[in-house]
């Protein structure tokens, strides 16, 4: 089965304030209707960048079985990782970049690579503000997740003091 995932992630004040992301499933069942599900969670302090990998993480631990996966996104960030082969490079190198740097949010790529594992799936960039209609969709609900007042603590980022 090919599901389709668009996905989108936001943060407020970006790298100190609150964030969020949206997904969208979209698949066909065998008798040709059409399913969506739509995903979306806030947090209190974020960066775009956990935000646009959460989005895409959420989605692909979603699925409960193995699926054909286009996963749709307009950060470069999370598509270029997959399509430039970035993360093959991290992952041969113990998670370090050039110059020998660790690799930023090493656990939620790790976590995306754990989602990844049972499905065949394909990043594809869009553009952003773009007028792509599910992608504006997901930017509405990665926004309003930010913005909402149900803020999640993101495990991941160090809380100020």
């Amino acid at each position: 089965m090919l599901v389709k995932i668009y996905t989108d992630g936001a943060a407020r004040g970006n790298p100190d304030g609150p964030g969020g992301y949206g997904t969208i499933l979209h698949y066909v069942d065998s008798a040709g209707k059409l399913h969506e599900r739509e995903l979306s969670r806030g947090y209190k302090r974020t960066t775009n960048n956990r935000m646009e990998l959460m989005a895409a993480i959420a989605g692909l631990e979603a699925l409960t079985k193995p699926c054909s996966v286009e996963l749709y996104s307009d950060s470069k960030y999370l598509t270029d990782a997959f399509n430039q082969n970035w993360i093959d490079g991290w992952v041969r190198r113990g998670w370090k970049r050039g110059k020998n740097e660790p690799v930023k949010n090493e656990e939620l790529w790790k976590r995306l690579l754990a989602a990844m594992e049972p499905h065949d799936v394909r990043f594809i960039w869009v553009k952003g503000h773009d007028g792509h209609e599910l992608n504006e969709r997901c930017d509405a609900l990665a926004t309003a997740a930010a913005d909402g007042e149900e803020l999640y603590v993101d495990e991941g980022v160090q809380e100020k003091d």
